[in-house]
C-alpha cells in the first residue's frame, strides 16, 4: 500500500484539476435525417469524446484542444459543419477518435485518412473552399517521459508499477493542458495549395448529406 500511495494521491490531484477546468465543448451542425437538410445543431462535449474513446487520457485532451483550435479558423462564430470537412490524423487511437467525432470524417466516405508521415497532429480541410490547416503541438509542451515510457508500454516491457506511473504522468499532463489557453500550446497554420491525397481504397457516397442544401417545402 505504501508503494502505491503517491500514485493514488497524484491521481486524486489530477482529478481535482479536471473538475476545476470547464469541460471543453463544440457546437456542431449536421443534416436532420437520412436524406435531410443541414440544420441539426447540437453540442459535443469532452465527455462525449471520452465515451466514444473508452477512457479519459491525455491524448484525447491533446487531440480535442488542438483540432478545436483549427476548427475555430473555419467557424469562429458559427457551428462546425460536419458535412463539409475532411481530416488526416496521425495514427494514435486518441487522435483518430477525436478526428472523426469533431469533423464527421469517415474513411469509407473518403473524408478521413490516417498517416504518421504528416508533420503534425492533424491536417484538416474544408471541402467547399479548400481551406486547409495543420495542427502541431508546440515543442517542449509534452513531457518527454510520456513518450519514453509509452514506447516501453507499447513493447509490453513496462512493469506494472511503470504502467501506473505512466498513467499518473499522463493524467497530470492532460489536466495541465485543460487549465491552459490552447493558443499557448498549439500551432495552427494554414496550408496553401494543399493537394488532398487520394484514398488508398474504394470509397462510397455519403447519402445523408446529398440534400443538405435543398430548399424547404413551401406548404
Amino acid at each position: 500500500m505504501k508503494r502505491l500511495l503517491p500514485f493514488v494521491l497524484l491521481l486524486a490531484a489530477c482529478s481535482g484539476s479536471q473538475e476545476q477546468s470547464p469541460e471543453p465543448q463544440w457546437h456542431v451542425v449536421d443534416t436532420d435525417f437520412s436524406k435531410g437538410r443541414l440544420g441539426n445543431e447540437q453540442t459535443v462535449t469532452f465527455t462525449d469524446l471520452e465515451k466514444l474513446h473508452g477512457h479519459w487520457c491525455d491524448g484525447l485532451v491533446v487531440g480535442a484542444l488542438g483540432l478545436g483550435e483549427a476548427l475555430k479558423e473555419f467557424y469562429p462564430s458559427a457551428p462546425i459543419d460536419r458535412t463539409d470537412l475532411r481530416v488526416i490524423s496521425r495514427s494514435s487511437p486518441c487522435l483518430t477518435d477525436v478526428a472523426i467525432m469533431l469533423t464527421g470524417g469517415r474513411a469509407q466516405f473518403g473524408t478521413f485518412q490516417v498517416s504518421d508521415t504528416i508533420p503534425g497532429l492533424y491536417i484538416v480541410q474544408r471541402i467547399s473552399d479548400g481551406r486547409t490547416y495543420i495542427v502541431k503541438l508546440r515543442p517542449g509542451v509534452k513531457p518527454a517521459l510520456i513518450d519514453s515510457l509509452g514506447r516501453l508500454a507499447v513493447a509490453r516491457t513496462l512493469s506494472p508499477c511503470g504502467l501506473d506511473s505512466l498513467q499518473a504522468i499522463e493524467a497530470s499532463f492532460g489536466a495541465d493542458l485543460l487549465a491552459q489557453d490552447p493558443k499557448s500550446t498549439f500551432d495552427v497554420k494554414e496550408l496553401t495549395a494543399f493537394q488532398w491525397p487520394e484514398p488508398a481504397f474504394v470509397t462510397y457516397t455519403k447519402t445523408d448529406i446529398l440534400n443538405k442544401n435543398a430548399p424547404r417545402c413551401a406548404h
